[in-house]
Protein backbone atom coordinates (compact mmCIF):
# COMPACT_ATOMS: atom_id res chain seq x y z
CA UNK A 1 0.00 0.00 0.00
CA UNK A 2 1.37 3.35 -0.91
CA UNK A 3 0.09 6.87 -0.54
CA UNK A 4 -1.05 8.26 -3.83
CA UNK A 5 -3.69 7.47 -6.45
CA UNK A 6 -5.20 4.56 -4.54
CA UNK A 7 -3.51 5.47 -1.29
CA UNK A 8 -4.70 7.31 1.77
CA UNK A 9 -5.56 10.82 2.89
CA UNK A 10 -4.68 10.46 6.59
CA UNK A 11 -2.99 7.89 8.82
CA UNK A 12 -3.72 6.74 12.36
CA UNK A 13 -1.16 4.62 14.19
CA UNK A 14 -3.14 2.77 16.86
CA UNK A 15 -0.49 0.13 17.56
CA UNK A 16 -0.27 -0.66 21.26
CA UNK A 17 -3.96 0.14 21.84
CA UNK A 18 -6.51 -2.55 22.61
CA UNK A 19 -10.22 -2.85 21.87
CA UNK A 20 -12.17 -0.63 21.67
CA UNK A 21 -9.57 2.17 21.35
CA UNK A 22 -8.44 1.59 17.72
CA UNK A 23 -12.03 1.81 16.47
CA UNK A 24 -12.91 4.75 18.73
CA UNK A 25 -9.87 6.70 17.55
CA UNK A 26 -10.62 5.79 13.91
CA UNK A 27 -14.20 7.04 14.33
CA UNK A 28 -12.94 10.35 15.72
CA UNK A 29 -10.35 10.78 12.97
CA UNK A 30 -12.86 9.92 10.21
CA UNK A 31 -15.28 12.57 11.52
CA UNK A 32 -12.69 15.24 10.70
CA UNK A 33 -12.21 14.00 7.12
CA UNK A 34 -14.27 14.81 4.04
CA UNK A 35 -16.52 12.12 2.52
CA UNK A 36 -14.45 9.92 0.21
CA UNK A 37 -11.22 10.50 2.13
CA UNK A 38 -9.21 7.39 3.02
CA UNK A 39 -7.85 6.66 6.48
CA UNK A 40 -4.91 4.28 6.84
CA UNK A 41 -5.27 2.56 10.22
CA UNK A 42 -2.37 0.62 11.74
CA UNK A 43 -3.18 -1.64 14.67
CA UNK A 44 -1.79 -4.67 16.46
CA UNK A 45 -5.01 -5.36 18.38
CA UNK A 46 -6.03 -8.98 17.63
CA UNK A 47 -9.73 -8.01 17.84
CA UNK A 48 -9.34 -5.47 15.01
CA UNK A 49 -9.79 -8.18 12.39
CA UNK A 50 -13.44 -8.37 13.51
CA UNK A 51 -13.96 -4.89 14.99
CA UNK A 52 -12.82 -2.76 12.06
CA UNK A 53 -14.97 -4.41 9.35
CA UNK A 54 -17.97 -4.36 11.71
CA UNK A 55 -17.39 -0.66 12.49
CA UNK A 56 -17.18 0.16 8.77
CA UNK A 57 -20.43 -1.64 8.01
CA UNK A 58 -22.29 -0.04 10.92
CA UNK A 59 -20.96 3.48 10.28
CA UNK A 60 -21.40 3.48 6.49
CA UNK A 61 -17.70 3.50 5.61
CA UNK A 62 -16.00 1.22 3.07
CA UNK A 63 -13.16 -1.08 4.08
CA UNK A 64 -11.20 -0.93 0.83
CA UNK A 65 -8.07 -2.87 1.82
CA UNK A 66 -6.64 -4.94 4.61
CA UNK A 67 -3.05 -6.09 4.85
CA UNK A 68 -1.41 -8.30 7.44
CA UNK A 69 2.16 -7.51 8.43
CA UNK A 70 4.42 -9.47 10.78
CA UNK A 71 3.51 -7.45 13.87
CA UNK A 72 0.38 -5.47 12.88
CA UNK A 73 -2.45 -5.03 10.39
CA UNK A 74 -3.16 -2.14 8.06
CA UNK A 75 -6.71 -1.18 7.13
CA UNK A 76 -7.71 1.37 4.49
CA UNK A 77 -11.11 2.88 5.26
CA UNK A 78 -12.95 5.18 2.85
CA UNK A 79 -15.23 7.60 4.67
CA UNK A 80 -18.85 7.30 3.67
CA UNK A 81 -20.93 10.29 2.67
Amino acid sequence: MTQGGTGWTDELDARGLLCPLPVLKARKRLKALAPGAVLRLLTDDPAAVVDVPHFCTEAGHALIAEEERTDHRIFLIRKGG
